[in-house]
Formats: C-alpha cells, sequence, structure tokens
C-alpha cells in the first residue's frame, strides 16, 4: 500500500515539474504528502519523540521549520555568499575582462576545430570563476564566437561547443559541488581536489576530442565549407571593460580556499563564506582606486546582497524542498524498499549509482534545469550509499556531473536558448551536436567514478 501510494504521488510530482508548476511548491507538497501517508499508514515517525512537538501533524511542519533553519545557516549562507560574490563581478566587470583575456591566444591559432575544441576546454576552466552557465556562454559568444567564425567554422558548431563550456558544474563556486561536498561530510576544497578534479579531467578531455570529431562530422554532413573571413568582433567599447588587473579578482576566492586547506596551509582555516567576503573587500579597494568615489562604491556593495538574496528565494528553497520531498520518500518507506529490491534481485551498489544518476539526467533533461532535480535527489544520496555499502561521493558525484551534463542536452536549458538566440540558430538544432559529445562525457562520468573515487 505504501510503495503503490508513493508511487502515484511521484509520478504526480514529476508531472507538474514538467508542465512548469514551481518546483519548490510541488516538491514541498509532494514532502508534505508523503510524510502525512507515513503517519496514517504508521511507517514512520516523522520527528523523534525529543523534538516533537506533540502532535505528529505539527510535526511535518517543525521539520520544515528545522530545515530551513539548519539549511539557511550553513549550506544556504555559502550558496548565497557564492552567489553574491558571482553578481558582484559581473556587476563590475571582472568577468568580463577575465574571459577577454583568456580567450585572446585562441585567436593565435589557425586550425578551426582545434580552436572550437580549445573554447570548450577554456571555458569549462573558466567556470571554475564564473558560476553561471548562461553568463559564461554570453560572453563567450561576444568574445570567441567571431574568432570561431572567422577560422571558418559553422554557426551550429560554435554555439555547441560554447553551450557545452559549463557541461561540469565543478568547483567551490557551484551551488551543485557546495550541497554535494555537504551532504557527503567532507569540506569542498578536499571535494574540489581529490574527487572532482581527477574525474572532470577525464570527462573534458573526452568531450573535447568528440566537439572536435563530431562537430567536423556534422559540419562536412550539412555540407558547410570551411573559409576564413573577416572577424566579426562585436562593437564593445574599450570603456565597457575595467583594468586587466581585474582579472585576477573572480579567481581570489578559490585561491583563498585551496590556499588555506589540506593541500596548502592547514594552521589557517578558510571556509567558503569568509573567502568570498574577504574577496569582495578587495574587489571594492579596487574599485576604489579606479573610481576614487566612496558612496559609488558603497552603493555597489547592494548587488551582492541582491545576488544573496535571490538565491534564497530560488535555490536555498528549492533544496529545502527537496529535502522535504526526500523526508518524506524515507519515512513512509520508498527509500528502504528501493534497496531491498535491489539486494534481492542482486544489484548491487554500482548498478544503484546508475540507476540514480539516470534518473537525474533524465529529469534536468526534461526541466532543462541542472538543480533541481540535483536537489531534489542529492539528500537521498548518503542514505542509499550507506545501505549499499558505498562512500556517498561515489554516489553523490556522478549524480552532481550528470546534472550538468544532461542539461546541456535540453532545448530549453538558459545557456542554450541564450547563445542559441545570439547566433539566431534553432536550440534544437544545437542539442543535436551536443547529444554525442554530452552522452561520451555520461559514460565517461561513470566509469571515471567508479575506477577513481573509493
Amino acid at each position: 500500500m505504501a510503495l503503490l501510494f508513493t508511487l502515484i504521488v511521484t509520478i504526480i510530482v514529476g508531472y507538474l515539474v514538467f508542465k512548469n508548476y514551481k518546483a519548490q511548491t510541488v516538491l514541498l507538497l509532494g514532502g508534505i504528502v508523503l510524510m502525512a501517508g507515513a503517519i496514517v499508514l504508521g511507517t514512520g515517525q516523522i520527528l523523534p519523540a525529543k523534538s516533537s512537538t506533540g502532535l505528529p501533524w505539527f510535526d511535518i511542519y517543525e521539520f520544515i521549520k528545522n530545515t530551513f533553519s539548519s539549511t539557511t545557516a550553513s549550506l544556504g549562507l555559502m550558496i548565497m555568499a557564492v552567489a553574491g560574490f558571482a553578481r558582484y563581478m559581473e556587476e563590475i566587470g571582472a568577468s568580463k575582462v577575465l574571459v577577454k583575456l583568456a580567450v585572446k591566444p585562441l585567436s593565435k591559432i589557425h586550425a578551426p576545430y582545434l580552436v572550437l575544441s580549445a573554447t570548450y576546454i577554456l571555458g569549462q576552466i573558466l567556470a571554475l570563476f564564473i558560476p553561471s552557465a548562461s553568463g559564461l556562454g554570453v560572453l563567450l559568444m561576444v568574445t570567441v564566437y567571431p574568432i570561431l567564425i572567422s577560422l571558418g567554422v559553422s554557426k551550429l558548431s560554435a554555439v555547441a561547443a560554447i553551450g557545452t563550456t559549463q557541461s561540469l558544474d565543478i568547483g567551490p563556486a557551484s551551488g551543485n559541488s557546495v550541497l554535494s561536498a555537504k551532504n557527503a561530510g567532507i569540506d569542498i576544497a578536499t571535494y574540489f581536489t581529490d574527487y572532482q578534479i581527477p574525474v572532470g579531467i577525464c570527462i573534458v578531455v573526452v568531450v573535447a576530442v568528440l566537439h572536435y570529431l563530431v562537430q567536423q562530422w556534422f559540419d562536412k554532413k550539412s555540407g558547410h565549407i570551411v573559409e576564413k573571413s573577416e572577424l566579426l568582433l562585436a562593437d564593445v567599447s574599450k570603456d565597457a571593460y575595467p583594468p586587466l588587473i581585474y582579472a585576477i579578482l573572480p579567481i581570489i576566492p578559490l585561491g583563498l580556499i585551496l590556499t588555506f586547506s589540506k593541500i596548502g596551509i592547514t594552521t589557517i582555516k578558510m571556509d567558503v563564506v569568509t573567502a568570498m567576503l574577504i574577496s569582495i573587500s578587495i574587489s571594492m579597494l579596487f574599485e576604489y582606486i579606479r573610481y576614487r568615489d566612496a558612496k559609488k562604491i558603497f552603493s555597489s556593495i547592494q548587488v551582492f546582497f541582491d545576488g544573496m538574496g535571490v538565491q534564497f528565494a530560488t535555490v536555498i528553497t528549492l533544496i529545502v524542498a527537496g529535502q522535504a520531498f526526500a523526508e518524506g520518500l524515507i519515512k513512509i518507506g520508498a527509500i528502504d524498499t528501493l534497496i531491498l529490491f535491489a539486494q534481492s534481485s542482486g544489484l548491487g551498489g554500482t548498478a544503484m549509482v546508475v540507476v540514480m544518476t539516470a534518473i537525474i539526467a533524465g529529469s534536468a533533461i526534461l526541466m532543462g534545469s541542472g538543480n533541481a532535480p540535483f536537489f531534489a535527489f542529492a539528500a537521498l544520496a548518503p542514505t542509499v550509499a550507506a545501505k549499499m555499502s558505498l562512500n556517498a561521493v561515489q554516489m553523490l558525484l556522478p549524480m552532481q556531473f550528470a546534472a550538468s551534463i544532461a542539461r546541456s542536452v535540453s532545448p530549453i536549458t538558459a545557456v542554450i536558448v541564450a547563445v542559441s538566440g545570439i547566433a539566431k540558430v534553432s536550440p534544437f538544432d544545437v542539442v543535436k551536436r551536443t547529444a554525442i559529445p554530452m552522452a561520451g562525457a555520461m559514460i565517461v562520468n561513470l566509469i571515471a567514478t567508479f575506477l577513481l573515487v573509493k
């Protein structure tokens, strides 16, 4: 009875999210319904006796309140600080000048599809410092897209490479990374250096090679002729860019986090929020030296706070809603049932990782979002992994990467829509060209995780 009830609720939740109902509301309501079902069917206690309100029905809302409180105070603050810093970097132009400086060497290479592959690799590196996929995509369309077109690459090939430059949600500036590390019970620096980098390098190499081969094949198949043309750089005033020294500002947080970690100076502790606040202070000093206008600089910091607020309204509420839905699945016994079924049918931990990854990937394609499906299921991963005798990272890492990889194959995701619009091509035509590289990325994601993560 409980399993049938869970299945019905899950299908309804999935259908409503697919139909673009507000994901937070749908997941939260789904979690409440499942927890209510657990009370009625007697499958689980919502809160332990010592923290119960005294009435199980009130405990459902007490759990949501506690989740909001704990998430906002720790994980939520980190994600909000990261987003606020990223928004401030955009506001002062530091992100633009970093991209401009980074893509300059590409104009010196005269092999069209080699530059295309290099664009993907460079974009993935820049994603460490510019966590917005659509923001990075637009910047690359202004800077490197004209170079690719001038070398003779087709519009669709150029857009496909640029649209996948953040196909790996990686690094301390990523909200998904912060959430994954938190659920795995390790600090973000360790998660990044010990797990994300080894697996990520394998994926990036394979995707770069696939872009090189696949985009050439598509261009030949479509009859595109590779011809050099005039470099049609966007008409951007030099005044729109701050001094080149600003390129170091987006890099400072990552530098601080890695310097004061187990791979650097271990006597000093540095968390994500502290690193972001220090970096904001340094950036404001740069801005004051540039403008000599204290009032202007003091006012500009509102951008940082606004960025934090937007993240609370979108990402943090989504995480809490996802945790509520996950708790409902746990309390009604669905996860235990799934694990028992997997064990009795001979499916091991490896198969469970594949199943969870496939669910995330499918959801990301349908929703056009890498955040929503991962936030909905991330809270379940440590529980499932422990019962399957797996390291939590062995389940969380491929799930996290799968969300951003699959997002790059969705014609409704923001970055694909944005870069397609600038190039005036169909996003559906673009994802036909991203599908094979991303399929390769998904396969390598799983294989590399099984081989490298212990």
